[in-house]
């Protein structure tokens, strides 16, 4: 059966000059809305995750899976932009579109002549969202904002990289893509105000996302350590809380997270040490942070011959978050993710 229901961006045409993921992302959400997305891509290669592992084959055709989980709900135009024809019809299609979403290398719009100050020419209604690593919107630039960038670089200049992993191990990094499938997320939350804004007004505007604005706003937590006492967070290291992270049991993981004293109380009373919750060297988050050494065995201790499920249950029923730290196994076995539509029969 077809869903006849109304989306919310239905009737909006979108362009996108996209490639890789930060863009693709963004107009795969404005698509999953409703809106018309025609994607703009090389003759003969296309957008170059098209090439990149791993592959699903199906009815004698190879799709790379990369490709597939950011491009839903498209429309594909190959289109050569480095011709004077190309861009001619570049520029038509943006005079009858809403939106252009754009996450070339930085200058290359530029230099081809589909910038916003170029293609607001022929559509003052035009709303223009550009992604880059660090930004380009005129009047806030920063020496980097030629660099090209892909997701590692905002995290590893945004601090995030740095608080990755353990003291005495290198920083990594978190998941692949990261910050670009978040920058994506934003530039479409950006492309929404703009849409209802140009109700308002009447008139177009550009978005301007950067990659190392948005790690930067998600690592907060260090922006605001660092402001108030100066005071620099050390990767691997908790130093106001604790436990936070993965605890063993009998058949794999959990996760559990103690903000504030109440949460310690209570997992304090479930493991059977009520004693902890007044003891000098557990009391308040700071003391538990300074004797993890201490603390964490008996945890570990009373997890020891529980499965998952079991720590689970006890836990959230006294009122403590906590969950079992999945595979990709376990995610696509729970049903929950069916039940929320999260994951859908191919």
């Amino acid at each position: 059966m077809t869903n006849t229901t109304p989306r919310p961006l239905s009737g909006i045409r979108v362009i996108g000059l996209e490639q890789y993921m930060s863009g693709p992302y963004c107009t795969m959400l404005l698509a999953d809305a409703g809106a018309e997305v025609i994607k703009i891509e090389r003759p003969g290669s296309g957008d170059p995750r098209r090439a990149i592992p791993p592959f699903v084959e199906k009815d004698g055709v190879k799709k790379a899976g990369g490709y597939l989980s950011y491009n839903r709900n498209k429309k594909s135009l190959a289109l050569n932009l480095r011709s004077d024809k190309g861009r001619e019809i570049l520029r038509q299609l943006a005079a009858q579109s809403d939106v252009v979403v754009e996450n070339l290398r930085p200058g290359a719009a530029d230099k081809m002549g589909l910038n916003y100050d170029n293609l607001k020419t022929v559509n003052p209604r035009l709303i223009y969202a550009m992604i880059s690593g660090f930004g380009r919107l005129p009047g806030y630039q920063s020496d980097y904002a030629r660099r090209p960038a892909f997701d590692i670089v905002a995290e590893a200049m945004s601090g995030v990289m740095d608080l990755v992993g353990f003291a005495d191990k290198p920083p990594t990094y978190t998941l692949y893509g990261m910050a670009d499938v978040y920058s994506g997320l934003v530039a479409a939350y950006g492309v929404m105000q703009a849409l209802f804004m140009r109700e308002r007004t009447g008139q177009g505007q550009m978005v301007d996302v950067s990659m190392l604005d948005n790690m930067l706003a998600l690592n907060e937590r260090m922006v605001t350590l660092y402001s108030v006492t100066g005071h620099a967070p050390q990767r691997g290291k908790l130093e106001h809380l604790w436990p936070r992270g993965a605890f063993q049991c009998q058949d794999g993981y959990v996760a559990l997270n103690v903000p504030d004293d109440i949460i310690w109380q209570r997992i304090a009373q479930t493991v059977g040490r009520p004693d902890l919750v007044d003891d000098p060297r557990s009391a308040t988050g700071t003391a538990r942070a300074q004797n993890a050494d201490f603390l964490q065995p008996i945890l570990e201790n009373w997890m020891a011959d529980k499965t998952r499920a079991e720590v689970v249950d006890a836990l959230n029923a006294a009122g403590v978050p906590t969950a079992p730290v999945y595979t990709a196994t376990d995610v696509f076995a729970d049903a929950h993710f069916r039940n929320r539509s999260g994951l859908l029969e191919g």
